[in-house]
């Protein structure tokens, strides 16, 4: 397999150095620039787990190893592998991780503010970021002929549409996170989303609430760890 595993030890050291938790030997499939490896990278820190990367260069087409097929045969990350068992796609990851690691917790306690949370979650995982992730990016390229500016184009609508739905509810139901004054899966999930708006040079002055939270998150300590350039598989 073409993934790069890093081994254990140098993580395990830096989370019992902030008093963190094992996370069972957790093993994350990722690769460094992959917006849903990062939002899950961000629960895990957020969690205090520590957990060891096998990373996978998407854009040297290590997906598609056979190896890495046998276990998800979708062929993306990020995909997680404990207790023997192989979890992938990011929002089931989150529900996982929060009934199997409950403190603290990534969902609010009330029925009906867990299903506000998950949906405005779901805004992002399932109708911002399918649309400009990098296996249609390929195939807006090489099957439509699209060019650096038509791909551009592209990214900045489907953002645009997503952030002008999400930044009434945001500015609503925010506080110093997304939803309120506790880090949630939104956050999770809304930090690697303003990642990706600016690496396509997506204007983000018209949403200044998911500024405001994106810039917040930023500055603490686990969304740092989880920053792309942050990851061992780094590569410019």
């Amino acid at each position: 397999m073409r993934g790069r595993a890093f081994g254990a030890g140098n993580f395990t050291a830096w989370f019992r150095r902030f008093g963190l938790k094992d996370g069972n030997m957790i093993t994350l499939h990722s690769y460094w620039r992959s917006g849903a490896a990062y939002r899950v990278r961000i629960g895990l820190a957020l969690k205090g787990l520590s957990y060891k990367t096998a990373a996978h260069d998407l854009r040297a087409g290590a997906q598609h190893d056979p190896e890495f097929l046998a276990l998800n045969p979708q062929g993306l990350v990020p995909a997680i592998e404990s207790e023997g068992m192989v979890f992938t796609q990011s929002p089931a990851i989150f529900e996982w991780l929060d009934e199997v690691y409950p403190n603290p917790p990534l969902l609010p306690k009330a029925p009906a503010e867990r299903a506000q949370v998950r949906a405005l979650a779901a805004q992002i995982c399932c109708d911002i970021h399918p649309l400009n992730n990098l296996r249609v990016l390929n195939a807006l390229r090489s099957d439509l002929g699209g060019k650096k500016e038509h791909v551009l184009a592209w990214t900045a609508k489907w953002i645009g549409l997503g952030f002008a739905a999400l930044e009434p509810q945001i500015a609503r139901c925010g506080g110093a996170f997304a939803w309120g004054d506790s880090a949630t899966v939104v956050d999770c999930c809304l930090v690697p989303q303003v990642y990706s708006a600016e690496r396509f040079g997506v204007d983000l002055g018209p949403y200044p609430a998911i500024r405001r939270v994106a810039e917040h998150c930023r500055a603490l300590e686990p969304f740092r760890a989880a920053h792309p350039e942050a990851q061992p598989d780094f590569a410019e």
